[in-house]
């Protein structure tokens, strides 16, 4: 056995670079470790399906990791790269000291900025990726990270629904990454945001962070170009950086390790039909009456539906499962009318139960609920937007027991068909029961929620194998009701769809955020995007609706119910290409909605495009997301149809000004791709 080490005496700050070498200098029997110059290299070659990269550490500069293939740098990190916090301050690795291999590890030490702490990284190598762990010795550390020079990998993608100054989640989300600023403290599996620790670039390289504790994570901060990826924890840094030869390869070594859906929990029908949900039409103030009156315009004019839902404000206190009689005097008669107009009958339901809700005391004084992280002996207790509550312990068998009991009656009395679950499983100031981390609550979460009909609404379930395999559609976050909402929605779904969620669907057409009601553009163009997605998910009427900004009703024309109802014809048309898709994906984990790179890698101006979309291999979706009568619309390489004209066009091509009349959603067919002709029949 083959033992190399390397002891560094007074030498400079040394770097810790990745790096391939060329194949002809490649050892093929597998990975080696050489010393030449100023660099130790950890090489490993080229094999089938795997491009090859290799790990150099220079022996003269401060410790840095950078990671090449085929020669040419595709990522590297960025100044102060193995991060850590101890004695009060920020800390980093410094001066390498020495190196050894031993059966297929290498062993980095390094000094740091810290009297009495090293660093000891390891890097294990396999064809198409290396894990890299690391720990701070001598101290106690409360923090560990990794910092990456952004521009080293080109553009940046992954992370999900994003915290940025622009407004992100709600009304910003950058494409690329880089493109804006992501801050996120809060970056974990008991955020209510939909988001994942996994990254990958343009340059076909990524990185996934193994933690089920929170991270601090920040790309592009202040406009500082570097990725910042830190744990709040002490304990050993986990982390897996993928080399492959596309973007779309990455992502599916990501999904080797985290899982691909084992079902969709949405049907066939589910796909095919809107879901309308209450929410964005009345918010709160919703009655019987109100829901009638919605359900009987949408089925009078045509819009069709599989399903109407009535979302928050029909409980007498949140919690209590039970419906406000003044506002429902008749609720079977209320879900017997709806299923006379040809709708299923859905209802929101939240695992928070408010304080002044009579099943608060039940549920604290039977140990139903979760406890306080600072006081174990007291419930814990989490502010949201309807006041105080206590949350239902999933890790209690009993607990989860009362709580399905309650809504089996709920939905035996009422005839309700599926339920609309809006809740974290889990909060950062409360106490996992036995043991039990953020990601089990996860996983809790999707097992409680795959026992019942979703109607097509999914769940926010993220972060772990659970909820990837889960197979539940998912819906974004809230959404302003503007055109930088709508923009931010697509750009979304393409980021949600590309870290393992490919079920997605936009936020409820024409926004949900609590902001003056959607213009008629706005709607119009919000329903002609979701109808290039896999879902469409509809609340306000485009009959009418109620501006919740000053109560006022707001009155669509006619063009608009009928640019919707074509809206949806169209997704209807199409939902057995997209089940095909959806069957895809099942057997290879693939989006269904992916940006344009992942079909076209060598096509470089793909990268940037934000506002276009593939809707499975054959279908270009291009519908303009802005108030202008034009756009331009780029086609990566291929032979295209038109579907608007009628005409076919060879690519790569840049359609300048193209015209976009509030009656045109611009899409266009790859002749070549799988499923074309199905996609033709639904189009033309």
């Amino acid at each position: 056995m083959r033992i190399l080490f390397r002891k560094y005496g007074c030498l400079p700050a040394a770097a810790l670079t990745v790096a391939l070498l060329p194949p002809a200098t490649a050892h093929a029997a597998g990975p080696h470790v050489s010393e030449a110059g100023d660099a130790v290299t950890l090489s490993v070659p080229p094999s089938r399906g795997s491009p090859g990269y290799s790990v150099s550490v220079p022996t003269d500069s401060q410790l840095a990791l950078t990671t090449r293939r085929s020669g040419r740098t595709v990522l590297t990190t960025g100044a102060d790269a193995l991060r850590f916090d101890a004695a009060g301050a920020s800390q980093h690795a410094t001066t390498l000291t020495g190196w050894s291999w031993h059966d297929g590890v290498l062993t980095l030490t390094a000094d740091t900025t810290l009297t009495g702490a090293r660093v000891e990284a390891r890097l294990t190598p396999t064809s198409d990726r290396y894990q890299l762990t690391w720990d701070v010795k001598g101290v106690q550390s409360t923090a560990l990270g990794l910092t990456y020079d952004l521009a080293s990998a080109g553009h940046w993608y992954g992370h999900g629904e994003t915290s940025t100054p622009a407004g992100g989640p709600y009304t910003d989300q950058p494409w690329p990454l880089d493109a804006g600023e992501v801050e996120q403290e809060d970056f974990s599996a008991a955020s209510y945001q939909m988001v994942d620790p996994f990254w990958y670039t343009a340059s076909s390289a990524g990185l996934y962070v193994d933690t089920g504790d929170t991270m601090d994570v920040s790309v592009n901060g202040g406009g500082d170009g570097l990725g910042r990826f830190t744990v709040e924890s002490g304990d050993t840094y986990k982390a897996t950086v993928f080399v492959e030869s596309t973007p779309r390869d990455v992502y599916r070594d990501y999904v080797g390790i985290v899982g691909r859906p084992r079902q969709s929990d949405a049907t066939y029908e589910q796909y095919a039909e809107p879901l309308w949900n209450s929410w964005a039409q009345f918010y709160t103030n919703v009655n019987q009456e109100k829901l009638l009156d919605y359900a009987t315009d949408l089925h009078d004019n045509g819009l069709d539906g599989r399903t109407v839902q009535l979302d928050d404000k029909w409980e007498s206190n949140y919690g209590n499962m039970t419906f406000d009689p003044e506002a429902y005097p008749d609720p079977r008669a209320m879900s017997d009318r709806i299923h006379d107009l040809g709708y299923d009958f859905g209802l929101w339901v939240t695992l928070w139960i408010n304080l002044d809700s009579t099943n608060y005391q039940y549920a604290a004084d039977h140990d139903y609920l979760l406890h306080d992280a600072d006081d174990p002996t007291k419930p814990c207790t989490v502010t949201w937007w309807n006041g105080t509550a206590g949350i239902v312990d999933l890790a209690n068998p009993e607990a989860k027991a009362w709580y399905q009991d309650n809504l089996r009656k709920l939905m035996d009395t009422y005839r309700v068909d599926g339920l609309k679950f809006d809740t974290r499983f889990f909060d950062d100031h409360c106490a996992g029961r036995d043991g039990n981390t953020r990601t089990d609550y996860q996983r809790l979460g999707s097992e409680l929620a795959d026992s019942y009909d979703l109607q097509g609404a999914g769940i926010r379930v993220h972060w772990g194998t659970a909820a990837h395999e889960a197979g539940f559609v998912v819906r974004q976050i809230d959404k302003g009701t503007s055109w930088n909402s709508l923009k931010a929605s697509v750009a979304q779904n393409l980021a949600l769809s590309t870290i393992g969620y490919p079920f997605v669907e936009t936020d409820m057409i024409g926004g949900s955020g609590g902001q003056p009601a959607p213009t008629k553009e706005v709607l119009v163009r919000w329903a002609q995007s979701a109808s290039y997605m896999p879902l469409m998910y509809a609340s306000t009427s485009p009959v009418d609706t109620t501006d919740v900004t000053t109560g006022q009703k707001v009155d669509y024309d006619q063009q608009t119910v009928d640019l919707y109802r074509e809206a949806i014809a169209r997704h209807e048309r199409l939902a057995p290409y997209i089940w095909d898709q959806v069957q895809q994906t099942l057997r290879t984990g693939d989006p269904i909605v992916r940006p344009l790179f992942f079909d076209f890698p060598q096509d470089k101006a793909s990268y940037t495009v934000a506002d276009e979309w593939m809707l499975g291999p054959a279908v270009l979706a291009a519908p303009n997301l802005t108030s202008a009568p034009t756009r331009d619309i780029h086609l990566p390489p291929g032979t295209w149809y038109d579907v608007t004209r009628g005409t076919e066009i060879r690519g790569p091509a840049m359609l300048k000004s193209y015209a976009t009349p509030l009656t045109v959603t611009p899409a266009f067919v790859n002749l070549r791709a799988e499923g074309a002709a199905k996609a033709l029949r639904a189009l033309r």
